[in-house]
């Protein structure tokens, strides 16, 4: 379990080669990157609040993946210094900061409700922030986590106009009313997955939890979930250049109330943004598009053209659920490598050939014809 000072200098009794887990079953990147050569270099190395390499690993060492899933296992604390373990010096990363941006001209972004039924109910942009010399929720300590919250909360009051909005803490809804934010896909659930739990993510739970949102529910931010902050615009119909500007101008804004209180969000050159887990490296952002695909679903190259597009599905309740009634939650596969604007287009560009493929296949039409080429 993360988080044992003592527990750690206990470890260090003893040689890496007596330490170093057994990862002969594992089956992640973890397990991949971590020689023991790497682990003797490393596993005297702590962080400001006392997190070790042991800590870091740990999530990797608990959940070995199986033969399909590379689980990017492993967490971050607080500073960069974790992240030298996997090797990125593979990675070509074209990094851009988001407030200097521009936005591709308006025919580049069709409105998808014109698409019918096919479009379904929600876009959905999010982004998860972390604030650079603050711990993370895999080693929060309870103060910390009520200082974090603090901090995001007086920030957060500060806005005004269109994004004016409150603040709910989960320790002060009823389950009625919290159940209610997680149907409406407002809310986020207390951490269940063994890949968090096993990295601390559900440490006293659910204190300085919470969501803000403003008074259209179209720009919300989930406080002390994974990271920090996770910021997400969002509106019902096909507008994805309009959610994509309030996005922007949120965050542009929320970026300088922090840094009034002399905090920035953790970003570096090679890696972009600093974030607690490995898979969201880079933009961190997640563009979602809810699209009814009934026939697209089942087909059996379906699994095929996303991984062309570079795409992934999932159901409309989140992280490992299923579609129902053949609406799926379609969003892109990278956080890193493009640039944020890249990221919104590509899913766009995605959705309109998924929405063709589905019309193709509704006449009892090949498909074969449309199928893309691996971007």
């Amino acid at each position: 379990m993360p988080f044992s000072n003592s527990h750690n200098l206990l470890k260090m009794k003893h040689s890496p080669e007596e330490e170093y887990p057994d990862l002969k079953a594992h089956n992640n990147h973890m397990a991949k990157v971590l020689t023991l050569d790497l682990y003797k270099k490393l596993r005297d190395k702590q962080t400001p609040s006392g997190f070790t390499l042991d800590d870091c690993i740990q999530t990797g060492v608990d959940n070995p993946g199986n033969g399909i899933a590379m689980f990017p296992s492993g967490f971050v604390p607080c500073c960069d210094l974790t992240y030298h373990f996997p090797d990125t010096s593979i990675i070509n990363i074209k990094m851009a900061q988001l407030n200097n941006q521009r936005l591709p001209p308006d025919e580049e972004y069709p409105d998808l409700s014109t698409h019918n039924n096919h479009m379904a109910k929600v876009l959905t942009l999010d982004l998860y922030k972390k604030l650079r010399d603050r711990v993370t929720p895999s080693g929060f300590t309870l103060d910390d986590v009520i200082q974090t919250g603090s901090l995001c909360l007086s920030a957060l009051g500060s806005l005004d106009g269109d994004l004016k909005g409150k603040y709910y803490a989960l320790r002060n809804m009823t389950d009625a009313e919290q159940q209610q934010l997680i149907d409406d896909h407002f809310l986020f659930d207390k951490p269940v997955s063994p890949l968090l739990l096993a990295s601390g993510m559900a440490r006293d739970w659910p204190d300085a939890r919470g969501i803000w949102h403003n008074d259209n529910k179209t720009f919300l931010v989930w406080i002390n979930e994974e990271d920090h902050l996770r910021v997400i615009s969002m509106q019902k119909g096909g507008n994805m250049k309009e959610v994509f500007n309030r996005f922007c101008t949120g965050l542009t804004k929320i970026e300088s109330l922090f840094k009034a209180k002399n905090y920035e969000f953790m970003w570096n050159p090679h890696l972009g943004y600093i974030l607690t887990c490995p898979s969201n490296l880079g933009t961190g952002l997640r563009a979602g598009v809810h699209i009814k695909i009934p026939h697209l679903g089942k087909h059996e190259k379906f699994g095929e053209v996303l991984k062309r597009l570079r795409l992934q599905k999932r159901g409309t309740g989140g992280v490992d659920t299923a579609a129902v009634g053949g609406v799926f939650d379609v969003s892109n596969a990278d956080r890193l490598g493009f640039s944020e604007v890249e990221l919104v287009q590509m899913v766009v560009d995605g959705v309109k050939l998924l929405i063709e493929m589905e019309k193709r296949l509704e006449k009892g039409q090949s498909i074969d014809d449309l199928m893309p080429a691996q971007k």
